[in-house]
């Protein structure tokens, strides 16, 4: 079998077999497959597609490309669940999901990814923590997950590792944005996890990688079809960004806010706690812990109500080497400056340019242009106003911690034009557009 006939098969439009695919990762991975010939593999894919039977293969071959967890070891009482999220301004849905679905009974081995672009990543966020080590060896990860019932930790080299060379590659080919590819990436690290079931966060709006619905809608479709064809049963929600999510944007402040939601979700934002039940529902509807939608979203919501989903939480920092006391009211110390940015006008907030703001952030220091670039952990906005809020001239749009007056600059301006506010008061946005199973069937 010869690379470059693979590579023609899929330009000229035909459906690959599995051996194709086998031999086509397997030279991804050991190097067989030259780097321009990825390319033109990617290009291929990009242009012509691929069939449901082709993502699957391609999915489970990457999947296979390294180490994949099994769990059968520990006789677990409860089913290995997980959420993923394609990414977004203020998403810190994660330090919620993962304890409240462990104290409703589920095992939830979340691995993790650092911020690139405009989102902001969970792992970096949780290295807020002094002392929170993302990379235990799998002895103590799978043992975590026991104890505590959830444990977020970032991708090791062994996990999929063909797909971090795909992905290199497709990064510098112009062909990220495939849809059989993209849904083969993400899924061949979730699966590796030895999944039970899983949810997906397919967000949508100028804050989102999917901001064009309809692509959204492709791509949850495609992710909930070829992992349910996997043997993972799946659900994809597909929720707004058109907004921050909840009223914190960087790294220390998000998980402060993440932690006064857990010890006080009665205070938080709505949207932020509406979103993670709803998420949390599904994920216990699909791995039978409750027999139906609202019995699922009643048992997530008094996980989090009754303080349990928060001592998960700090149980589970706290084993991952967190000095702090987590659920401490203030964790975190000051900036030198904490500075409001004011409105320059008094309105409704009738949208967000919730990218630059993203893309604000990252450039003054709180996430990467470049996965090489460090990250100022303690940059941050915090109280920053939802679309639909009224707001006076002179008020707080949002506070800045900064440690310079150039970076408050950069954050004043992104805010100052991203923000438009009229006399009109918009109408509500949904919060979730739509949900998507296996068998296009929304629940």
């Amino acid at each position: 079998m010869l690379v470059q006939e693979i590579i023609a098969a899929k330009r000229d439009g035909k459906a690959l077999t599995t051996e194709q695919i086998s031999f086509m990762v397997q030279g991804i991975y050991d190097g067989h497959v030259s780097d321009s010939q990825l390319g033109a593999f990617a290009m291929a894919v990009f242009m012509r597609g691929m069939t449901m039977p082709e993502r699957i293969n391609l999915t489970q071959q990457m999947m296979y490309s390294g180490r994949v967890i099994s769990w059968q070891d520990l006789n677990l009482n409860g089913p290995v669940l997980d959420k993923h999220s394609t990414g977004g301004v203020g998403d810190k849905i994660s330090f919620l999901l993962a304890p409240i679905v462990a104290a409703c009974g589920g095992y939830v081995p979340m691995i993790s990814g650092r911020g690139l672009g405009h989102t902001g990543g969970t792992l970096d966020k949780l290295e807020s923590l002094k002392g929170y080590n993302p990379y235990p060896n799998e002895a103590a990860f799978k043992k975590l997950v026991q104890d505590v019932g959830c444990a977020i930790i970032g991708q090791t080299d062994d996990l999929a590792p063909a797909d971090r060379r795909f992905y290199a590659t497709r990064d510098v080919t112009a062909t990220v944005e495939s849809i059989d590819l993209i849904t083969a990436s993400i899924l061949s690290k979730k699966l590796a996890a030895g999944l039970d079931g899983l949810v997906m966060d397919v967000k949508t709006g100028n804050g989102a990688f999917a901001a064009d619905y309809d692509m959204a809608v492709e791509l949850a479709q495609s992710i909930t079809d070829v992992a349910s064809g996997a043997g993972v049963p799946t659900h994809s929600l597909i929720t707004d960004m058109n907004q921050v999510l909840g009223h914190s944007v960087g790294n220390a402040v998000e998980i402060q806010e993440s932690v006064d939601c857990l010890m006080n979700p009665a205070a938080a934002d709505t949207r932020l706690v509406e979103i993670t039940l709803q998420l949390a529902a599904h994920m216990l509807l699909i791995g039978g812990l409750a027999d139906d939608q609202i019995s699922a979203y009643a048992k997530a919501q008094k996980a989090l109500h009754s303080g349990q989903a928060a001592e998960v939480f700090a149980r589970m920092c706290s084993a991952m080497g967190a000095e702090q006391s987590i659920l401490a009211s203030d964790l975190f110390a000051g900036l030198p400056i904490n500075q409001p940015i004011l409105a320059s006008t008094s309105g409704y907030v009738t949208s967000m340019d919730t990218h630059a703001i993203g893309m604000a952030m990252v450039s003054v220091g709180a996430g990467r242009r470049i996965a090489t670039d460090k990250v100022d952990h303690g940059l941050g906005l915090t109280r920053v106003v939802a679309v639909g809020e009224y707001v006076e001239g002179g008020a707080p749009l949002a506070i800045a911690h900064m440690r310079t007056q150039e970076q408050f600059q950069v954050v004043d301006t992104a805010l100052q034009q991203g923000l438009v506010l009229s006399q009109q008061q918009p109408t509500d946005s949904p919060l979730i557009y739509q949900t998507i199973t296996a068998d296009g069937v929304a629940v």
